[in-house]
C-alpha cells in the first residue's frame, strides 16, 4: 500500500488547491517543498510581493492623489526600499502562516525538502541536511512552478541587472532603469519604477506591448507611462548588456546605447523541471520545461497530473488553484465542473487593466459584428470623488442577442469591476439587463449601466436606420 493518495510536488496556488481539494474528499495527502518557499513563488516572489509592492509605492507616493491635491502630492519625499518592502514581508509572513495552517487543518502532511521521480509511484525526498527517503503514492500532482528565463549571454548579478525574482531586492530604488520585455510582469515593475521616480527605457523586440489587451486600452496606459517620463524602444533587440563602475550600458542591435542603473530582465518564464527526473516516471518537459497535459490535467502517465504555471499558459494564481481543484477531483473519481472557458485576466500595472472576453480587432478578424458602449470615469461621481478622472470601461456588444462579447476596463479597481461582467456573460445576459439593473451610487460599478446606455444608444440608432 502506497504511503498517501497523493502526493503534491509544490506548494504555491495550484499544489495548495489540489492537496486541500483531495484531503477534503477523504484522501491521505502530502506536499513536498522547499522550507522557504511555502506558498511557493507566487507568494514569494511572484503575485503577491509585487502586488503589494504596488499597494506601497502607490499610498507613499501620493500617485493616484495627484489629480485631487496637485502634482507636487507625494506622502514621503525620500522613499526607501526598507520603506517599500516592510509591508511585503509583513504580508508574506502573514500568508505563510494562512497556508501552514490551512494544510496542517485539513491533515496534510508538509516534508520540506525537493522531490524527484524515483518511478512514476515513488518520489525521493532530499530534505534540508541532504539525506533522502523514499516516499509513494498512488498519484502525484507535480506543481512545481517556474522561474524567469535567463539569456546565457547576460551576467546577471541581482544588484545591478536583475530578473523579476531578484528585483525585489534591490538595495535601493535606481535613479534610471531599463527594462527588457514589454509584457505583463515588465509593465507592471516598469510603472511601480517610473512612479518612485526613476527614468524608465522599456526595450521589446515587438511592435508594442501587452498586445493581448484591447488596443484603446494600451494606448491610455502607454500615456500614462510618457507621463511619467517612461520611454519605448519597439522594434528593438538587445544585444549585450555591459556593467560598468558607474552603472550598466545596454546595448541594442540596432546601435543605440542606453546608460542606466539598473537592467531588469523580463524574458518569459522557465518551468522548474530540471531536477524532477521526469524520464525515471515516463515524462518529459519541452525546452522551457512545461509539461504537456490533457484537458483534466493528466499528463501522459495517467496518475501524474501537472497543474500551474508548469503547464504553461495562461499561468495565472487564479487559474492555478481552479486547475490544481479540478486535477484532485479527477483523481479522485469525484465529479468536478468544467472551468469556465471565459476567464478574466487582470494586469497590475498604473493604473490596473483588466479584462474578458475579445476584442475589437478579435471580433473584427472574425467578422463578428459589434457596437461599442463605453464609461468614462470623469463622468461618474465617484470617479470625480477618488480623483481617477482617465478610468475607462467599454462593454463590446453583439447587435444581433445584444448579448456581451468582451469587457475591457482600465482605471481604479478595473480587476475588481471586471467581475460583473464576467457574471453576466457567464450567465448569457444580455446588455439591457445592465440598463435595467440599480447600481448603488456613487461607485465605479455604475460605469456598466452608464456604457450599457450609450451602446443602447447606439444600437437604436442603427435600427432606426435599418427601419
Amino acid at each position: 500500500m502506497p504511503d498517501f493518495d497523493m502526493l503534491v510536488l509544490g506548494s504555491g496556488p495550484g499544489g495548495q488547491k489540489a492537496a486541500i481539494a483531495a484531503a477534503k474528499l477523504g484522501r491521505r495527502v502530502a506536499v513536498v517543498d522547499r522550507p522557504d518557499m511555502l506558498g511557493g513563488v507566487s507568494l514569494h516572489t511572484g503575485t503577491i510581493p509585487s502586488k503589494t509592492l504596488r499597494e506601497a509605492v502607490l499610498y507613499l507616493t501620493g500617485l493616484t492623489q495627484r489629480d485631487l491635491y496637485g502634482q507636487s502630492y507625494r506622502l514621503k519625499e525620500d522613499i526607501t526600499v526598507a520603506d517599500l518592502t516592510a509591508r511585503t514581508q509583513h504580508v508574506v509572513s502573514r500568508e505563510t502562516d494562512v497556508i501552514r495552517s490551512q494544510l496542517s487543518r485539513n491533515h496534510v502532511a508538509l516534508y520540506s525538502g525537493t522531490g524527484r521521480f524515483v518511478d512514476e509511484h515513488t518520489i525521493a525526498l532530499r530534505e534540508a541536511g541532504g539525506q533522502e527517503r523514499l516516499l509513494s503514492a498512488e498519484h502525484v500532482v507535480i506543481a512545481t512552478g517556474t522561474r524567469p528565463a535567463r539569456p546565457e549571454s547576460v551576467e546577471f548579478d541581482g544588484r545591478t541587472i536583475l530578473d523579476s525574482d531578484n528585483v525585489l531586492t534591490v538595495e535601493r530604488v535606481p535613479r534610471s532603469m531599463v527594462i527588457v520585455g514589454a509584457g505583463v510582469i515588465g509593465m507592471e515593475y516598469a510603472c511601480m519604477f517610473a512612479a518612485l521616480g526613476s527614468r524608465v527605457t522599456v526595450v521589446e523586440r515587438r511592435a508594442g506591448m501587452l498586445d493581448m489587451c484591447d488596443v484603446e486600452v494600451v494606448e491610455s496606459l502607454k500615456y500614462h507611462l510618457r507621463d511619467l517620463a517612461v520611454t519605448f524602444r519597439f522594434g528593438e533587440s538587445v544585444a549585450a548588456v555591459e556593467r560598468h563602475a558607474r552603472g550598466t550600458l545596454t546595448v541594442l542591435e540596432s546601435g543605440k546605447k542606453i546608460p542606466a542603473e539598473a537592467v531588469m530582465y523580463s524574458a518569459g518564464r522557465q518551468g522548474l523541471t530540471e531536477e524532477l527526473e521526469l524520464a525515471n516516471a515516463g515524462l518529459a518537459a519541452d525546452a522551457r520545461g512545461r509539461i504537456t497535459v490533457d484537458e483534466y490535467y493528466r499528463t501522459q502517465v495517467p496518475h501524474i497530473y501537472a497543474v500551474g504555471d508548469v503547464i504553461g499558459f495562461p499561468a495565472l494564481a487564479a487559474t492555478s488553484m481552479e486547475q490544481g481543484r479540478a486535477a484532485a477531483h479527477h483523481a479522485c473519481g469525484e465529479p468536478v465542473g468544467r472551468t469556465h472557458r471565459l476567464q478574466p485576466i487582470g494586469i497590475y500595472t498604473i493604473p490596473e487593466i483588466s479584462f474578458i472576453g475579445r476584442t475589437e480587432d478579435q471580433l473584427t478578424e472574425e467578422r463578428v459584428p459589434f457596437e461599442v458602449g463605453i464609461a468614462r470615469y470623469r463622468e461618474l461621481a465617484r470617479g470625480q470623488i477618488i480623483g481617477d478622472a482617465h478610468g475607462m470601461l467599454k462593454l463590446l456588444v453583439s447587435p444581433g442577442d445584444r448579448t456581451l462579447l468582451g469587457v475591457h476596463c482600465i482605471g481604479s479597481g478595473a480587476t475588481e469591476l471586471i467581475h460583473i461582467g464576467q457574471s453576466v456573460m457567464g450567465l448569457g445576459g444580455t446588455v439591457d439587463y445592465l440598463v435595467d439593473a440599480v447600481f448603488n451610487y456613487p461607485t465605479l460599478a455604475e460605469s456598466y449601466k452608464v456604457a450599457a446606455l450609450d451602446a443602447t444608444n447606439r444600437l437604436r440608432q442603427l435600427d432606426r436606420i435599418g427601419d
